[in-house]
């Protein structure tokens, strides 16, 4: 099986469906067509609607945060490696993550991010929209070379890291709160880094969400997620086993509940 590795360049186009077959070992748990999310989410906004207005206006809203510890969050955020993600979860989980201890976990996530991402790479490509730089000026937290060719609705980076927290929660129930919070956060990142509008972060998630959905009825799915599941509660309940620094999961707690608009 391949590893589960993007890049900081490569996560501009971990939405593409080609981007997915590459780097998200060799198949998802759906076929494709099985699960049409373009007839679940809304449609990208339009230049002149009042959606359009709102992102531009958080865009210009959120440069301010530039040079702040929330900055520093959301160019954190950027990396998208199984480590680094894993390491982004840990506080939240109660556990340091890693792909190390926790290999089936990373399968599992794997898989399923291969049918979410491919849904999300589907929806960019039909509508296009182009990233908020694109409108107005203003500091990015990410370099715009890296974004070349890339589009903005739905978020592809809200959409993987919505992957991990759906599945994080579900694994861990007892740590959904905090999970699904620093996931929350990981996507509202992509505002604050200026890469993309607050509807894309909205329809990455809500894309993650539904196509996650359509997977509790596939078999495979279900046996890989009880091998995860098992994994999860054993490291968990291993005294052994590092946990996160408590002073570092605080400072992060306090930027996750900060509003950044």
């Amino acid at each position: 099986m391949k590893k589960f590795l993007f890049t900081t360049a490569a996560g501009m186009v971990l939405v593409s469906a080609a981007f997915a077959a590459e780097h998200a070992g060799p198949s998802g748990y759906l076929s494709p067509g099985a699960f049409d999310v373009l007839a679940v989410l809304p449609p990208a906004p339009k230049p002149r609607d009042a959606r359009a207005a709102a992102d531009r206006a958080i865009f210009r809203a959120t440069r301010a945060l530039r040079g702040t510890p929330r900055w520093d969050m959301a160019t954190n955020d950027v990396k998208l490696s199984p480590a680094d993600v894993m390491r982004d979860y840990s506080c939240a989980a109660g556990v340091s993550l890693t792909p190390e201890n926790a290999p089936k976990t990373v399968a599992l996530v794997q898989r399923a991010a291969f049918d979410t991402t491919r849904a999300t790479g589907i929806t960019k490509n039909f509508y296009k929209r182009e990233r908020p730089f694109r409108y107005d000026a203003g500091a990015t937290c990410q370099p715009r070379s890296e974004l070349t060719g890339s589009y903005d609705y739905p978020s592809g980076h809200t959409t993987l890291g919505w992957t991990w927290a759906m599945l994080l929660a579900k694994l861990a129930p007892d740590r959904a709160t905090p999970v699904l919070a620093r996931g929350r956060a990981f996507g509202e990142s992509r505002i604050v880094c200026g890469v993309h509008n607050a509807s894309a972060v909205e329809a990455g998630r809500l894309s993650a969400t539904a196509t996650l959905a359509a997977l509790d009825q596939v078999p495979a799915f279900r046996d890989d997620f009880a091998a995860a599941q098992a994994e999860i509660g054993a490291l968990r309940a291993d005294p052994a086993k590092p946990r996160p620094d408590a002073a570092q999961c605080r400072a992060e707690a306090a930027l996750v509940a900060q509003p950044i608009f």
